[in-house]
């Protein structure tokens, strides 16, 4: 049985390093089932996780075209990988194989920042995390409603939306291994389809259909939240990394993998649905491609279309919600949150964590599509800041600490590297509405204002707060660097 420590002696700054030997036991002060034998994800299972906490296939990427065009559109989707996906990727690399427990972006933050910081970005990535899983079931009816119109609105629409919760819900209690592996299986469903259009809109191509473009016509702030939405959260898994099997190689692997997977998965349909059928941009809208489907293949194809777009949703549903409910398990396990958000399911999963995330997709479901990616990117950018600051600051203060991958560059190497989705992060803020930057700077200021709440609470004790005795020490870790060194 391991020991623990009330979280009132702790130091005040998170530590860090290897963590692969830390075992955590759940509030009954028994060992989790992670440390009785629950199986880890592997590197297959784990590629498709990332591929549906990042993508899930080119549903969502339609409002691209409608925004800003065809070329507009395609170059997006070739350039913005490298100026936003590639830095947060390699970041994810390296932090995540530094510190490979679950709690993942909130550990590097109180690293380097402190645990109040390391709360704000925990605070706000889970609520852009619960706010960008409340998209699925809305993207699931509307790929639905052309072929089942009463799913378009009223009590059918929100009905599906409860069941469908539910149900992916269920399926995140049951473990770990089988969310992999599920989601490899709907991965290879949600990808086919796409592969199928592509060839049969071969003879088709027109490739002058690529070159439209019209600056005066552009509508930059839905073309870069559709981006920015589509190419974002490779950090999401770094929540998992405690549940992955060898992290430290696997991690690094299954990102460059993943990175690959979405950006042909965007790109190639593009191609063929721009290319293959006359430009009407006001059609450009979420679900838009299974009609594309049945221009292009017949019914059938758009049938194909729309039930993988129904499986991609519930992949995605899944992985993000796996993705949130460990966060708050992992900040539970550092002391940040009451110890009962530690506590696991008899399936090793944390029940806690999944009940409180499900509970804020229903509450955000009633959203529009719009609304929510507009919203979900706000709180996303802070959190991010917080991410390349915490990045460079622990490249600067420990440099010498274990780092089984590191990016091949420097410091200044590092900072130059961060600068340009650092502006593109200032770009998205500042094209937001008015609507969303209220609504997102009350949701920061909860969190700025709940985490002294909760340190009275664990004052007061009113509530039990407790952190492992096996959490690995930055001070060990890095002087045994320097001393290697």
């Amino acid at each position: 049985m391991q020991k623990q420590r009330n979280t009132a002696s702790r130091q005040d700054s998170i530590q860090m390093g290897d963590n692969n030997s830390a075992q955590y036991v759940g509030i009954d002060e028994v060992p989790s089932p992670r440390a009785v034998g629950i199986n880890k994800v592997s590197l297959l299972p784990l590629v498709f996780l990332i591929f549906y906490e990042v993508s899930g296939g080119p549903f969502g990427v339609e409002d691209s075209v409608k925004a800003a065009g065809p070329l507009l559109a395609l170059l997006g989707f070739l350039v913005f990988p490298f100026i936003w996906s590639v830095p947060e990727a390699l970041i994810t690399a390296e932090m995540g194989t530094m510190f490979p427990e679950n709690g993942g972006y909130v550990v590097w933050v109180s690293s380097a920042l402190g645990p109040y910081w390391g709360f704000q970005q925990g605070w706000m990535k889970w609520l852009s995390g619960v706010i960008d899983n409340a998209l699925y079931p809305v993207l699931f009816l509307d790929y639905l409603k052309s072929g089942i119109p009463d799913l378009a609105d009223g009590f059918p629409r929100i009905a599906a939306v409860l069941v469908l919760t539910a149900v992916l819900t269920y399926m995140n209690y049951r473990g770990m291994t089988i969310v992999g592996w599920v989601a490899v299986l709907l991965g290879v469903f949600s990808i086919l389809p796409f592969v199928v259009m592509g060839l049969v809109s071969i003879p088709k191509l027109e490739p002058s259909r690529w070159m439209v473009v019209d600056l005066h016509d552009v509508d930059w702030n839905l073309y870069l939240n559709t981006l920015f939405w589509n190419l974002n959260y490779w950090d999401s898994i770094s929540t998992l990394a405690g549940e992955v099997h060898n992290p430290k190689k696997t991690l690094p692997k299954a990102l460059l993998y993943a990175l690959i997977m979405v950006v042909l998965g965007y790109f190639l349909p593009l191609l063929a649905g721009t290319g293959a059928v006359p430009l009407q941009r006001d059609l450009w809208s979420d679900g838009y491609f299974s009609d594309i489907a049945k221009i292009l293949g017949g019914v059938w194809l758009r049938w194909w279309v729309q039930a993988a777009a129904a499986m991609s949703n519930m992949g995605m549903f899944v992985a993000e919600m796996s993705s949130d409910s460990f966060q708050l398990l992992g900040m539970a396990e550092r002391g940040m949150l009451p110890e009962f958000f530690a506590k696991r399911s008899r399936y090793g999963t944390p029940l806690v964590g999944i009940l409180f995330s499900a509970s804020g997709v229903l509450l955000l479901s009633w959203m529009s599509f719009q609304e929510i990616v507009a919203a979900e990117n706000f709180l996303y950018c802070f959190g991010m800041i917080l991410e390349f600051i915490a990045f460079i600051q622990l490249r600067m203060k420990h440099p010498a600490a274990s780092r089984p991958y590191k990016i091949p560059l420097g410091t200044a190497g590092s900072i130059l590297m961060c600068i340009p989705p650092t502006a593109l992060i200032c770009v998205v803020l500042a094209l937001s509405s008015f609507k969303v930057f209220v609504v997102s700077m009350i949701a920061v200021i909860i969190g700025l204002v709940l985490q002294p709440c909760l340190k009275h609470i664990e004052k007061k004790r009113y509530m039990k707060f407790s952190t492992s005795s096996d959490l690995p020490d930055i001070d060990h870790i890095t002087n045994e660097g320097t001393l290697l060194g």
